[in-house]
């Protein structure tokens, strides 16, 4: 069970009984409450409106359950099913972190890919996470350099009109 009084454990085994699932729907709650937990959510309708076609336009989305059936964690994989395959959104509950549930989710997601004959799978981690990575079989890409589309920004037409 996921309860902030019993502390996170050493992370080198999942010390707490959980499931990990590959699923095509899940209640928009608890992944907004993940996303809230990994930092990476800004409330607005539409967001909320497009988890279910997120999680459905997946290659594959992993739900962590502990065994009362509370979703503790999750990840997803984007990919074109055949050569290419990015993780991204892998995130559990503050407190469940440090019992292995993240590793165990990462190993899900990879298995799926590897299991589909997926050969390049890749990340973008945030900063501090190296190891955790690491210990999973990932490396940097040495000489590569993550870049974002910023739709916020004014971005010039070809006729050099700005938008």
């Amino acid at each position: 069970m996921c309860d902030p009084s019993n502390g996170p454990g050493s992370g080198s085994e999942l010390d707490i009984e959980i499931e990990i699932d590959i699923v095509r729907e899940a209640p928009t709650e608890a992944i907004v409450a993940l996303y809230e937990a990994g930092g990476w959510w800004r409330e607005t309708p539409e967001a909320r409106a497009a988890i279910p076609a997120l999680i459905a336009g997946s290659f594959c989305f992993a739900l962590a359950r502990d065994r009362e059936g509370r979703i503790v964690g999750m990840g997803r994989v984007i990919s074109d099913g055949v050569s290419d395959a990015y993780i991204q959104d892998v995130v559990v509950l503050r407190c469940c972190r440090g019992r292995g549930i993240g590793r165990a989710i990462m190993e899900r997601l990879v298995r799926h890919c590897i299991e589909r004959r997926i050969g390049w799978i890749g990340l973008v981690a945030e900063p501090g996470t190296s190891d955790f990575y690491a210990a999973l079989g990932f490396e940097p890409l040495e000489g590569h350099c993550p870049h974002l589309y910023r739709l916020d920004r004014q971005v010039p037409r070809t006729t050099g009109e700005v938008v």
